[in-house]
């Protein structure tokens, strides 16, 4: 290992203990950083250092490590998932940093995703848009043959890149009105692109958008931060498409 591949980082990571409490910026150093390290590393050694000194390790979510889950969501240098494009946090590696950069890391900001402790925070909000329409509940019995349903290929290929959102609220956390609509889009265009979506095509939609709203999220004001911080590259046509579908719906 080159010493090259050595860094100095200073952080300065957001602490919480609750909801209700107040928080602040807690700064540390971490010397010796390897620049192979992935960003949720680099967390673990500094948790590591702070246990070794007796103090309360800082709490971040994660779960695959993959950039599948969408559970590592961080803000790190105001940047949703970090400076890196179309990548999750858990994929970012330090050798996108500078020796001797500092660092601020904060959680996800938005009044639907109440922080539930230092970088922690509730995303059940997305959860219970997704109950309120974002499912199929019509019988489809066995499983058909692949070509039984013609299917165009635009609009399958269409549905696929609307059905890889991860949910991770990085379009929320970008957003400058916390806005959910990129994340409701997507997974209203999936179903609505497909035969399968067809028989509650009206009512999810309404039930969706209406849950979204009582959530307390924001109304999209077409910024289109959502699509730059998307860590898997959702477009907002997902969007156009959301508002496109209600409007049948309501008229």
């Amino acid at each position: 290992m080159s010493t090259h591949d050595i860094i100095t980082v200073h952080l300065k990571v957001w602490r919480q203990d609750g909801p209700m409490d107040k928080g602040q910026f807690e700064e540390h150093t971490l010397n010796n950083v390897n620049t192979h390290m992935s960003f949720l590393e680099m967390l673990d050694d500094l948790n590591e250092n702070l246990m070794r000194d007796k103090k309360n390790p800082i709490e971040f979510d994660h779960d695959c490590r993959e950039g599948i889950c969408g559970s590592c969501n961080l803000v790190i240098n105001g940047i949703p998932h970090g400076p890196q494009a179309r990548t999750a946090a858990c994929q970012l590696h330090m050798r996108h940093f500078k020796d001797g950069e500092t660092i601020t890391i904060e959680p996800w900001r938005a009044t639907a995703f109440p922080v539930i402790k230092d970088l922690v925070v509730d995303r059940n909000a997305f959860d219970r848009i997704m109950a309120a329409g974002g499912y199929v509940s019509v019988s489809t019995g066995n499983a058909p043959d692949a070509n039984a349903i013609p299917i165009p290929k635009v609009a399958a290929d269409s549905a696929m890149d609307n059905a890889v959102c991860i949910g991770c609220g990085a379009c929320v956390a970008a957003c400058p009105n916390s806005a959910a609509a990129l994340f409701t889009g997507a997974k209203i265009a999936q179903l609505s692109l497909l035969p399968q979506g067809v028989p509650e095509r009206k009512l999810r939609v309404v039930s969706m958008v209406n849950q979204m709203e009582k959530e307390g999220f924001g109304d999209c004001s077409n910024f289109a931060e959502c699509e730059a911080v998307c860590p898997v590259g959702i477009s907002i046509t997902a969007i156009a498409t959301m508002r496109t579908e209600y409007m049948k719906a309501m008229f």
